[in-house]
């Protein structure tokens, strides 16, 4: 059903944000940052990538798939411009770079930018062939407190300085060839899944 509703949105050739992450719970902070990026990237749709685990964090924290799945599905209801999915997990993917060439292989008439939020691109240049990431797909970097200045300083973002986009150029994104990105600096909410984490216990 989640493949179909993906594959229906392609066909369409619509212009989609994908966020991909852990979900470890989903939280409200998740809703604002892609509410946002839709609405100054002018997106017709938005994706909430599941991912079964995450190569860079340990697993011992991690609440089961199937729980992180119904919570961000629960959060997403009522907006039907944004599908949760397990596709990583259906297509047997746990790097980033693995399910974004294998949607951009089987749909390549697809018009994709690729969200992430400040702390993520601190540690981007970590990633597996993060740099293939930057070619497959326009990033649009969404501000996190406390992290403008650390994520605009880390390894990747000097190395991709020259394709930084100015934020007035926002809603051309995703009609801009790859390598390209943008900072947005317009959501500030402090909200994550680690600090919920720890109020609420495992």
């Amino acid at each position: 059903m989640i493949l179909r509703r993906i594959t229906k949105d392609l066909e369409g050739n619509l212009s989609i944000g994908i966020l991909g992450g852990s979900f470890n719970p989903a939280h409200r902070g998740h809703l604002e940052v892609t509410d946002a990026a839709r609405y100054l990237l002018r997106l017709d749709r938005c994706w909430w990538l599941v991912t079964p685990g995450n190569p860079l964090k340990a697993p011992e924290g991690y609440k089961p798939f199937q729980e992180r799945l119904g919570g961000a599905n629960n959060l997403a209801r009522g907006r039907p411009w944004l599908s949760v999915s397990d596709i990583e997990r259906s297509l047997g993917t746990c790097y980033t770079v693995d399910t974004l060439t294998l949607l951009r292989n089987r749909f390549p008439q697809m018009r994709p930018v690729w969200l992430m939020g400040a702390d993520s691109l601190t540690t981007f240049h970590k990633w597996r062939d993060w740099e293939q990431i930057a070619r497959l797909m326009p990033i649009a970097v969404i501000s996190r407190p406390g992290y403008e200045l650390a994520a605009l300083k880390a390894p990747a973002a000097q190395s991709l300085a020259k394709y930084r986009l100015p934020a007035q150029r926002a809603s051309v994104l995703s009609r801009m060839p790859a390598p390209a990105w943008i900072f947005l600096s317009t959501v500030h909410n402090p909200l994550s899944s680690t600090a919920i984490r720890n109020q609420t216990g495992p």
